[in-house]
């Protein structure tokens, strides 16, 4: 590692996110700096032994952290689905609106609509958004065009969204996120053109394969078969599993060796001994269940059996429009009963092992340099808890992503 290039120091409190570094599971250092070289972190510790650097940024009363990573959003779209809350809130189901040509359908026809550049530019601004709440790593899902051109189209859309905002970005083909209505009636035909005609398109634009394993969407068989296929294209394995109804697709996807399944809001303990006998992660979307006015996932069932525990926004137009993560780290603690220590760790430390990547939402000696620094809310001192138990008090004050002070 070369020489260091910045050091931001006099943080009232660092997390480091990893219990060898500091105290507590937090890893927490007090009084604290960092250094950075070459787009890493190249020291930690007390403030009074930091080293020299051309660039100092001092930045006492703070709270500084990993840079988020936020480990699942569908946020290359087009169109507007304002009006279905209206429709909600109303009393009409989903089911309704979707008859009538709205919801995920909506949504479907105005991304095939829009060209590649429209829609890197409508997802940057997401992006940047998402990045002024300290969140330095996002996965971004397709399933928005459902052919095969088009679900390449986003994922493509999504690389350059990550360029134009400056936010680390990896992909998740969702080619099975729904039966586009044109299958409606060959719902086999459809399976096979996404696992024959989309994935091989997609997967060099790739880092995931996801398949909505649900009543109305695909079955856990059609969803084993094409993660299989995603896997022979060298695609690590995500699912959408258990939030509608109860169908063994988390104890399946577990059996491929999934990196994480999300929502769970119904998964049983055959699934839950399947998910911890695999190491799979358990990807906790409070937006959508708030959203959705759903239950919570069986979280104590969960930590119990030793399932890690990753939160994340599920942001998408229709069921979970929500681009903080911070909001939904309160709603996590609040609504599904995870501790202040695990909120945290959930957006950052164990949200990167979701994605396969443990390195990301940590600061480590050799590590990624993704920083964030936050100001705690007027009043409130800087720690932990104050993060969370006021979760819109201000966007983050510095963001440094591969050692680089973001505007």
């Amino acid at each position: 590692m070369g020489e260091i290039e910045l050091v931001v120091k006099d943080l009232a409190c660092l997390l480091t996110m990893d219990p060898s570094l500091g105290d507590g599971s937090l890893g927490q250092i007090s009084d604290a700096a960092v250094a950075f070289s070459g787009g890493r972190v190249a020291w930690l510790g007390s403030s009074a032994q930091a080293p020299d650097a051309p660039t100092v940024r001092s930045l006492p009363g703070t709270i500084g952290l990993p840079g988020l990573v936020e480990c699942h959003t569908h946020a290359v779209w087009a169109g507007s689905r304002a009006d279905e809350l209206l429709r909600r809130l109303a009393g009409e189901d989903y089911s309704a609106i979707l008859e009538s040509g709205g919801g995920i359908l909506s949504t479907v026809a105005a991304t095939r609509a829009s060209s590649e550049d429209v829609l890197a530019e409508l997802a940057a601004a997401r992006l940047v958004r998402l990045r002024s709440r300290g969140v330095t790593t996002v996965e971004i899902k397709s399933g928005y065009g459902l052919s095969p051109a088009d679900e390449a189209k986003l994922l493509r859309a999504a690389r350059r969204a990550g360029q134009l905002a400056g936010v680390r970005v990896l992909t998740t083909f969702l080619g099975a996120h729904t039966v586009p209505a044109s299958h409606r009636s060959r719902r086999a035909g459809y399976v096979r053109e996404v696992i024959e005609a989309q994935l091989p398109l997609a997967a060099p634009h790739a880092d995931f394969v996801d398949v909505y394993v649900d009543r109305g969407a695909f079955t856990v068989d059609e969803g084993e078969a094409i993660l299989r296929a995603g896997q022979a294209l060298g695609l690590g394995v995500r699912i959408h599993a258990e939030q509608v109804t109860l169908t063994g697709a988390a104890a399946m996807a577990a059996g491929l060796g999934a990196l994480s399944a999300d929502h769970l809001e119904r998964i049983d303990e055959a699934g839950i001994a399947a998910m911890a006998r695999a190491g799979t992660i358990a990807v906790l979307l409070p937006g959508a269940m708030l959203y959705l006015r759903d239950r919570p996932p069986p979280v104590a069932a969960l930590r119990e059996a030793g399932v890690p525990l990753a939160v994340a926004t599920d942001l998408n137009p229709g069921t979970s429009p929500v681009y903080d993560p911070w909001t939904v780290a309160t709603l996590a603690a609040i609504t599904m009963g995870l501790t202040i220590d695990e909120v945290l760790l959930g957006i950052t430390s164990i949200a990167g092992r979701a994605l396969g990547r443990p390195e990301l939402g940590r600061l480590i000696p050799g590590g990624p340099g993704d920083l964030v620094v936050m100001r705690p809310p007027p009043g409130e001192p800087p720690s932990a808890a104050a993060l969370i138990q006021q979760p819109t008090g201000s966007d983050a004050m510095l963001v440094i992503s591969g050692g680089h002070a973001l505007p």
